[in-house]
């Protein structure tokens, strides 16, 4: 089967042990990002099995309609990027592994180390020592402040027993459901949302993308924390309203932000005004960039090609699209 692979900018699949499941089978991998359609189409207007690289590519029907030979996508969690209706009427299987079980234990630690550095001022701490500059500022301890976790879900509960081992106090907000879980489970819910945001030292964002959650944090709630305190969001951009988090730190509410994802990505223009504010630290959508965190995603995204050539396909999200269905 000819199969294509998306996004792998830096050709790290083929080094992975899992790649070899993939044995027997033709296959492409594409180190860049496209995004033109008719480029897009031109490169894998031979491919019968497509395999995305988390969402960094958009999956539409206008792409659809123009590969005829595709048969299957597979991929790993959640899928905006992907036209399912699309697909059906294509008659293209979208095949991902959902993964209940588990948490990103790397997104997890990211997230930790992206609030460590806002407290302790590590990168510009070290950039200053770079310079020839000893010492510019003073950090602040975690012991004893308090972390509010946005979202109860796998990642903001290992996030919680990180913090809880340096100390710190947790709080929680999420969803009715989510907040009926948590105090089923008899960890601190805030009383409100107001007081969630205020009364944080460190608010970090631990919500799924989709529609009813677009914009869910707006420039009132960001607005309501401290000067002295840090927003994180290592989960997406598009939960934040529209050029929000940059005037909540123009306003200096909150004093700092610790991003990993950005409205549009890759963000390479340096003089992006919320990329180069000097009150925000960010990475470039890392969270899952490991090589564990790849061996076990593409393995599971390998194991879904090898069921459909098999004839047996797995994790199906629209069984509807087989044939003579």
């Amino acid at each position: 089967m000819k199969v294509h692979i998306l996004d792998d900018w830096f050709d790290t699949l083929r080094g992975l042990p899992c790649f070899s499941k993939l044995g027997g089978h033709d296959i492409n991998v594409w180190t860049d990002h496209v995004e033109d359609v008719d480029e897009l189409a031109h490169r894998l207007r031979e491919a019968e099995a497509l395999v995305l690289f988390r969402e960094r590519t958009k999956v539409t029907r206008k792409l659809l309609e123009r590969l005829p030979k595709l048969r299957l996508i597979s991929q790993r969690s959640v899928y905006p990027h992907v036209d399912v209706v699309a697909c059906t009427d294509h008659g293209v299987l979208l095949c991902s592994n959902m993964h209940a079980d588990a948490p990103s234990y790397a997104a997890a630690e990211l997230t930790w180390g992206l609030i460590l550095s806002a407290m302790r001022q590590i990168p510009q701490q070290m950039a200053a020592a770079k310079a020839g500059r000893w010492q510019i500022g003073v950090g602040k301890t975690l012991r004893g402040r308090r972390l509010g976790l946005y979202g109860y879900g796998r990642i903001a509960k290992t996030v919680a027993g990180y913090a809880e081992a340096f100390g710190m106090e947790v709080v929680w907000w999420a969803s009715k459901e989510g907040r009926a879980r948590a105090e089923a489970d008899g960890v601190q819910v805030a009383a409100s949302r107001e007081a969630f945001f205020a009364e944080s030292d460190v608010v970090s964002l631990h919500v799924r993308l989709k529609p009813h959650t677009r914009g869910i944090v707006t420039l009132d709630d960001l607005s309501r924390m401290r000067p002295g305190s840090v927003f994180v969001n290592t989960s997406r951009a598009g939960l934040i309203s529209p050029g929000a988090l940059l005037e909540a730190l123009n306003r200096g509410r909150p004093g700092m932000a610790a991003i990993d994802v950005f409205d549009t990505e890759p963000a390479i223009d340096p003089a992006d005004p919320l990329l180069a504010h000097p009150n925000l630290i960010c990475t470039p959508h890392i969270g899952f960039v490991t090589e564990d965190e790849f061996e076990l995603q593409f393995s599971d995204i390998f194991d879904q090609v090898v069921a459909y050539a098999n004839g047996a396909p797995i994790n199906v999200i629209n069984p509807e699209a087989r044939p003579g269905a």
